[in-house]
C-alpha cells in the first residue's frame, strides 16, 4: 500500500488495516481496491494482495458515496411513508432524480424526508449485510410487494443473493457501500416536479453541494424515454430478461428503432419545416453516441423532404499538430476548442450561407497537418450544411453565423432502463460498452485501452460537450432498450482479455458484473440501419 509491503493479519478487514496505517488520502476513504477490484472497507484481506484507499475524489469512490445515500434515503421514505414508492431515475443535476408514488413530493415531504435522513446518518447506523438463498430474498420481496426485484433474480439465474439496509429496508447488495451511515454527510434534496432530486456534492469537493442549474430540455429527453419504456411494458432489466427468454424480444427490437426512426424524421421536418432560414444543422453529442449513424439516417430523411444535405466534419478544420494545445498527458488535445481553426470555419460557414463557393481544407492525421488538396463546396437553393463534431453546441464556434440560421441537435446514449426500482443504470456505461465492442473490432483497441482512456474522455466531455447541452434546439436519445443484451455477446469476450494485473481490471470486472444481468441476445434481428450496428457491425452504411 502506497508503495509499502505492510504485515497484516489473514482475514482482517481493510478499514482495521486502514487505522493502523493510515492512507495518504486528502479526503475520507469510502473504500478500497484489493488487486484493482473494487471492495467495501469491510471486506477481508485473506491472502498477500495490493491494497489502494479509494475517496470521494475517486470516480468510484462517487459511486460507492452515492450507493450508500440512496440507501438511506430508501430507509427515511420506508420509516416516514411504508405505502410510498419510491423510483430512481436519471441522473440528473449533479445528482439522481426520483418519483414518488404513493405520496406528494412537496416542500413539506421532501423536508420530512431530508429530516429523517440526517437522523439516521446522525445515529452512524451499520449497513448490514446478509446472504439469503434466491427462494428466501423472494419470499421476502413478494411480503415487500417489489416484483421488480423478484424478476430479476430469478431470470439471472442465481442461488444465493446479498441484501443490505439500515433499518426496516433490505435492498440487493449491487455495489460496495459505506461501513456505517455516518459516513454520508453531505447530500440535499430538492424538489423537481413533478419528482425530486437527491443531490451530491461534486467529486473531490465534498465542503459544500453546487447551485442547482435547471436541465429542463435533457429532462424532457428522459420523459420522453420513459414514455417509450411504458409503451413497450419494459422499465427494468427483469422485465426485459422476460421477453428475450419468451421468445418475444424481436417485436420489441422492432418498435425500439421505430421509435427511433420517428423521432429522426421529426427532427427532420422541425429543419424542413424551418428551411427558409435554416441552412447549418449542428450535431454534437459525447463518445458512442452513435452520432455518425444519427447523421447519415436524418440525411435520408431530409433527402425524402426535398432537401440536399452536404455533410462537413469540423475535423478538417483541426490546426496543425504543433499549433495544438497539450491536454493532461502532454499529447495534443485535439478535443479542445483551441484545437480548431475556429476563425477560418467561422468566415466559410458564413461564405457558403451567402451562396459563395468556398474551397473547405482536408485534414491529414497522419502527418498531422493540413492537405494541400481542398474539398471545393458551394450552396445551392436545396442544400443545407450539417456539421457533426463535439463543439457543434458551443456557441464560440459558430459565432459569426446568425442565430436564426443554425439549428442544434444533441445525442447522447441516456439508457432510462433501471436494474429495478431502487437501482439504476450508469448513464454512461451504454456508452462505455458500445466504445469496447467499437474499438476491439474496428479500431485495434483492446477493452483494457479502452478502459484506461476513458475517464480521459469523460473529463473532455464535462469540459466541451456537457455545459452546452441545454444550448441544443432539439435532442435525440440514440440509447435502444435492447441494447445491453445484444452488446453482451460481444463485450463479454473482449473485457476476459482484460489481464488482471491491469490498472483497468476492476472496471472490467464491475462491467462483466452487470452485463451479467441481461439475459443474452443474438444481433441477427437488429436492423442494418441500427444506431446499434456502427459499434456491432453488419450496418447499411459506410463509415
Amino acid at each position: 500500500m502506497d508503495g509499502q509491503r505492510l504485515p497484516a493479519r489473514a482475514g482482517e478487514q481493510v478499514q482495521s488495516i486502514f487505522k493502523r496505517y493510515p492512507p495518504k488520502a486528502d479526503l475520507k476513504v469510502v473504500a478500497a481496491k484489493i488487486n484493482q477490484n473494487l471492495v467495501g472497507l469491510d471486506a477481508p484481506v485473506r491472502s498477500s494482495c495490493r491494497l489502494k484507499p479509494v475517496t470521494y475524489a475517486d470516480r468510484e469512490g462517487t459511486a460507492v458515496y452515492r450507493r450508500s445515500a440512496c440507501l438511506i434515503l430508501y430507509e427515511a421514505v420506508k420509516e416516514l411513508y411504508p405505502r410510498a414508492r419510491v423510483v430512481v431515475g436519471q441522473s440528473l443535476a449533479n445528482g439522481y432524480y426520483f418519483d414518488l408514488a404513493g405520496e406528494e413530493p412537496n416542500p413539506r415531504t421532501l423536508s420530512a424526508i431530508e429530516e429523517r435522513m440526517r437522523r439516521i446518518t446522525d445515529e452512524d447506523r451499520p449497513f448490514v449485510k446478509e446472504w439469503m438463498s434466491i427462494e428466501e430474498a423472494v419470499e421476502y420481496f413478494q411480503a415487500e410487494s417489489h416484483e421488480d426485484k423478484i424478476k430479476l433474480l430469478t431470470t439471472t439465474r442465481v442461488t444465493e443473493v446479498r441484501l443490505v439496509g439500515c433499518g426496516v429496508f433490505k435492498d440487493i447488495l449491487h455495489g460496495p457501500v459505506v461501513p456505517s451511515t455516518g459516513f454520508i454527510d453531505r447530500f440535499q434534496l430538492t424538489a423537481y416536479p413533478p419528482g425530486f432530486v437527491l443531490r451530491f456534492p461534486r467529486p473531490g469537493r465534498t465542503d459544500r453541494i453546487p447551485q442547482l442549474s435547471p436541465q429542463n430540455k435533457l429532462f424532457q429527453i428522459y420523459k420522453e424515454t420513459k414514455d417509450w419504456n411504458r409503451i413497450l411494458g419494459v422499465t427494468e432489466v427483469g422485465q426485459l430478461n422476460e421477453l428475450s427468454l419468451s421468445g418475444q424480444i424481436g417485436e420489441l427490437i422492432r418498435i425500439a428503432e421505430g421509435f427511433h426512426e420517428k423521432r429522426i424524421a421529426q427532427i427532420a421536418d422541425e429543419i424542413t419545416g424551418q428551411r427558409d432560414r435554416v441552412r447549418l444543422v449542428l450535431i454534437a453529442g459525447p463518445s458512442s453516441s452513435g452520432k455518425t449513424t444519427f447523421s447519415k439516417r436524418l440525411m435520408i430523411q431530409l433527402r425524402v423532404n426535398g432537401l440536399r444535405p452536404i455533410a462537413i466534419s469540423t475535423d478538417n478544420y483541426f490546426l496543425g499538430r504543433d499549433q495544438t494545445p497539450p491536454g493532461e498527458n502532454g499529447q495534443p488535445d485535439f478535443e479542445a476548442l483551441s484545437a480548431v481553426d475556429v476563425p477560418l470555419f467561422n468566415r466559410q460557414m458564413l461564405d457558403l450561407l451567402d451562396g459563395q463557393p468556398v474551397d473547405t481544407p482536408v485534414y491529414n492525421f497522419h502527418t498531422g497537418q493540413r492537405d494541400d488538396r481542398t474539398n471545393p463546396l458551394r450552396l445551392g437553393p436545396d442544400d443545407i450544411l450539417l456539421v457533426e463534431g463535439i463543439h457543434g453546441l458551443n456557441p464560440r464556434l459558430t459565432a459569426s453565423v446568425p442565430p436564426g440560421q443554425k439549428l442544434r441537435v444533441y445525442i447522447s446514449a441516456l439508457t432510462q432502463l433501471c436494474l429495478d426500482d431502487h437501482n439504476r443504470i450508469m448513464t454512461s456505461d451504454v456508452r462505455l460498452i458500445r466504445r469496447i465492442v467499437r474499438d476491439r473490432r474496428f479500431r485495434g483497441y483492446s477493452a483494457a485501452h479502452t478502459l484506461r482512456v476513458w475517464p480521459l474522455v469523460q473529463r473532455g466531455e464535462e469540459r466541451n460537450i456537457f455545459p452546452y447541452q441545454e444550448e441544443a434546439d432539439t435532442m435525440i436519445n440514440s440509447s435502444l432498450l435492447y441494447e445491453p443484451a445484444v452488446l453482451r455477446t460481444y463485450a463479454e469476450r473482449f473485457l476476459l482479455e482484460v489481464p488482471t494485473d491491469d490498472e483497468s481490471f476492476g472496471e472490467a470486472y464491475r462491467i462483466l458484473h452487470f452485463l451479467r444481468m441481461f439475459v443474452p441476445v443474438f444481433a441477427d434481428e437488429v436492423p442494418h440501419n441500427s444506431i446499434l450496428r456502427e459499434f456491432i457491425g453488419g450496418s447499411g452504411f459506410e463509415y
